[in-house]
Parts: structure tokens; C-alpha cells; sequence
């Protein structure tokens, strides 16, 4: 059987990009994440957020090391899989990858030592400063990266001459007419990501009786924000969707499977897409609420899949799964904050085992909904790489073959298998350590309390159950 260069090119990219991502979408939400406890630990002067920061720096320094090492070889593969395209695009790609690169990474880098080795050693308020100035390298990271990617879809701001990409526009170019909407959906999601790990471990801790005082103000602050930014997500999923919609109508058709133009169309629950004889089977849905979602119009028109010729369509069934992956475990996201709210009264949200059970486990959702949402994204523009510009076919490197990109796509699994492991064995061993040592059990199903008795500071959070105006953080709160 012969090799496919360019399927196996795709799959080795693909299975790259997916295990780098899940790295920067944590960081990007923790560095803000502990940005915020330095800053209430200078002005509360409250040890229980230079505690909880400590922590999450370790588990951020893993992470990002994790991140570092399995994204330095993407842009490898523009070069060894990739080379046609490396060369029509150099023009933009190259200059947006380099700015990534010394506007991002090295403040990143060198910050990030300060947070790792300044404590104690610089003013508190540098290491404020320090801990800002990462958290806003890693938006300044996934500005460039998300622009370029942006680009790929709507591309903007470029002639082609001679086979090569000219940027005639740079504003244009940067700007794109996707980047908007993308950029922003990403940024929520890494929030939402972050604020349910650090409540998934939090709630971990509790459920074993370790330091409850700091997990217990970790848990409160992230439920908060997962009671905003939740429903915020979906809002701005919406007008992303309508954007896609404008600019790329066939992948909009297959996330709702939906094979020909027609008005009130159906969001469909369950199907089974067959793209072979352009249909669906055993379609389970909602009448006309995809053409109200769409378009806001309860008998809009919505694009059909079979607009496009064959060759050209994305693989539907992917993208129709993908995307319904996707929507559950933001609406999944959604409950829990709602029922985090329902348990404040009466302090049971940290007290209720069950409710702590399904906040560990919901703390691979964001990670799972991120790799979905990508899937939709990136398999949607199939077949081209440069949306109606190139194709992949026409972006593969020419002397690549079927051998030698599985080659490198076994040493790709492997090597990343090897980083993995190391990297879940460091977490472990941070996570184990948690936050103090020396912390007394507690265990939430008898209801045994620690044999110490609680600090002034535990004692104020008993009162920590209703929401403080806005602006308003009084100390030993959230």
C-alpha cells in the first residue's frame, strides 16, 4: 500500500499542534491567575495568596517548560513537510513567527526567572510586576500565533506574485477578518481552563482535608469566574459562528451537517453524516433553531455542504462531532457554575463531596472542548492550507515521501509520550506536595475537623459565602 505524504504530513502536524496546545491554553489563564494573587497578596498583605501562588508558579513552571519543548519543532515542519508553503508564505509567516518570538517568548522567559528565583530577593512590588509582565507575554504570544493562524483562514492583506505572497497591507494582513473573534474565543477558553484546573485540584485537596483555608479561597475565586465567563464564551462563540459563517459557509454547513441550502433548518442533536451520498441518517434534532442561531431569524437561510464540489468539502463527520463535543461541555461548563452559586449559601459549595467529585473530573473538560473546537476550526478548511489560495496538496514539500513522514511521526509520538510522561511525573509530585506538608487531614464524607485550630484567617472565611460589590475585595475574602 502506498504512502500518503500529505495525509501522513497532516496527521503528524495535527497530532503536534493538538499536544502543544493544551499546554499554552492552561498557562495563558494560570499566569493571569497567579498575577492576580500577587497583586491581593501586596495589597491584602494576606499570606493564604502568597501561599496559593507559590504553588501555582511550581505547577506553571512545569507546564511551560512542557509547552516549550513540544512547540519548538512546529516550525520545523514548515520546513522539512511543509516547504512550498514555508516559501509562498515567508513574507508574512516568517516576520509574524520572529515576533512571536521577541516580543512573547522573552519577556515570558526572563520574567518567569524572577517568579521562579526573586522571592524575597526583589520588592514585593517588582515581583508583582514580574508576575504581570508574564501574564501579559503570554497574550502577546497568542496575539502573533492566532494572527498568522487567522490569516491561513481569511487570508488578507497579500498579492500573489510569482507563487510567493506579498504583504501589500500589513494592518490588513494582522488584522484579518477571522482574527478578531478567534483571538478573543481563545483567550476566554484559556481562562476557562485555568479556572477549572485550579478548581479541579482545589477541589481535590478538599475532598482529602488539606489546607482548606487557601483551597477554599482558590475554589470560591474560580467558580466566580466561571459564573462569568462561561456564558460569556458562549455569547462570543455566537458572533464567532456568524463570522464563520460569512467567510467560510461550507464549514458552517458541515458543523451542522446540513447538506443543502435551505431556510429553517434544524440543529440537529444526533446524525450519522455520509458524505459519500451527501445525506445524513438517523437525524434526531430541533426544528429551525440552527437557521435562529445562525441568523437570527427563525426561517434563515443556512448554506448546504453540496454548494461546494466534492473534492473541495471538509470531512463533515469530523467536524459535525467535533463541533457537538464542543457546545456540551460549554453548556456543561455552564451548569456547574450555576450549581456552585445554588451551593454558596451555607458554605456547601467546598462541603459537598459529590459536587467537589465532579469538579475533579471536570477538570480535563476544558482541555478536551479546546481540542474539539480546534478540530472544527482547522479540519474546516479542508482541503486548502491558505484558505482558496493552497491547497495542501500544493504546500507538501516535493521530495517528501509516504516513508519518511511516518518516520517522523513515529519519532514525533514517541519522543512526546517520553515528555508527557516527565511532565505528569513532576505535576504528581507537585500536587502531592500541595500546598503546605505539614496540612491536617480532613475528611469531608465523616465530617472530622483538623486537630489544630483554625487561624483568624480560616475563621473570617466562614463569612466568605455571598458576593462583594464590584471592586471590592475585602481582606481574607475573595
Amino acid at each position: 500500500m502506498e504512502l500518503d505524504p500529505v495525509l501522513l504530513s497532516r496527521i503528524q502536524f495535527a497530532f503536534v499542534v493538538s499536544f502543544h496546545a493544551i499546554f499554552p491554553v492552561f498557562t495563558i489563564g494560570l499566569a493571569s491567575f497567579i498575577a492576580f494573587l500577587e497583586g491581593m497578596a501586596l495589597k491584602t498583605d494576606n499570606p493564604i495568596y502568597e501561599r496559593l501562588s507559590k504553588f501555582w508558579i511550581q505547577v506553571f513552571a512545569v507546564v511551560f517548560g512542557m509547552g516549550v519543548v513540544s512547540g519548538i519543532v512546529m516550525s520545523f515542519q514548515f520546513g522539512t513537510n511543509w516547504s512550498n508553503f514555508a516559501q509562498a508564505t515567508a513574507n508574512f509567516m516568517g516576520p509574524m513567527l520572529s515576533y512571536e518570538v521577541l516580543t512573547a517568548f522573552f519577556l515570558e522567559a526572563a520574567f518567569l526567572g524572577v517568579l521562579l528565583f526573586g522571592r524575597g530577593k526583589v520588592p514585593r512590588g517588582i515581583f508583582f510586576f514580574a508576575a504581570c509582565m508574564v501574564a501579559f507575554g503570554t497574550f502577546i504570544s497568542s496575539f502573533w500565533i492566532l494572527s498568522a493562524n487567522s490569516w491561513m483562514h481569511t487570508p488578507a492583506g497579500v498579492e500573489m506574485r510569482d507563487g510567493m505572497f506579498h504583504v501589500v497591507a500589513w494592518s490588513e494582513a494582522i488584522f484579518n477578518a477571522s482574527f478578531p473573534w478567534r483571538f478573543l474565543h481563545m483567550v476566554v477558553a484559556s481562562f476557562l481552563t485555568g479556572a477549572l484546573v485550579v478548581a479541579a485540584v482545589s477541589a481535590w485537596f478538599l475532598l482529602k482535608g488539606r489546607e482548606l483555608e487557601a483551597n477554599r479561597k482558590a475554589l470560591s475565586l474560580c467558580l466566580w469566574m466561571l459564573l462569568v465567563l462561561a456564558p460569556a464564551q458562549a455569547v462570543i462563540g455566537d458572533f464567532h459562528g456568524l463570522n464563520t459563517l460569512e467567510h467560510q459557509p461550507v464549514k458552517v454547513a458541515a458543523m451542522e451537517g446540513n447538506w443543502e441550502r435551505s431556510e429553517g433548518v434544524p440543529l440537529l442533536l444526533f446524525a450519522w453524516p455520509d458524505q459519500a451520498n451527501q445525506t445524513n441518517h438517523f437525524e434526531l434534532g430541533i426544528p429551525k433553531l440552527a437557521s435562529f442561531i445562525l441568523t437570527h431569524d427563525w426561517n434563515g437561510e443556512v448554506p448546504g455542504i453540496n454548494e461546494t464540489a466534492v473534492e473541495e468539502q471538509p470531512p463533515v463527520a469530523i467536524i459535525f462531532w467535533a463541533f457537538r463535543i464542543m457546545v456540551a461541555l460549554g453548556l456543561l461548563m455552564i451548569a456547574v457554575a450555576i450549581v456552585g452559586l445554588v451551593l454558596r449559601k451555607g458554605g456547601r459549595y467546598w462541603q459537598a463531596p459529590w459536587f467537589l467529585r465532579s469538579l475533579t473530573v471536570m477538570g480535563i473538560s476544558p482541555f478536551i472542548a479546546v481540542l474539539a473546537g480546534w478540530f472544527v476550526t482547522e479540519v474546516g478548511r479542508s482541503p486548502w492550507l491558505v484558505f482558496g489560495e493552497m491547497t495542501y496538496a500544493q504546500g507538501i514539500t516535493p521530495s517528501l515521501t509516504g516513508g519518511m513522514a511516518l518516520f517522523t511521526l513515529i519519532g514525533y509520538v514517541v519522543v512526546y509520550a517520553l515528555v508527557f510522561s516527565a511532565g505528569i511525573y513532576y505535576l504528581t509530585r507537585v500536587f502531592n506536595g500541595g500546598l503546605e506538608a505539614e496540612a491536617a487531614p480532613h475528611d469531608l464524607e465523616t465530617g472530622e475537623r483538623p486537630k489544630r485550630p483554625l487561624s483568624a484567617s480560616h475563621a473570617r472565611l466562614e463569612d466568605d459565602d455571598q458576593p462583594h460589590p464590584a471592586g471590592e475585595v475585602p481582606h481574607g475574602t475573595l
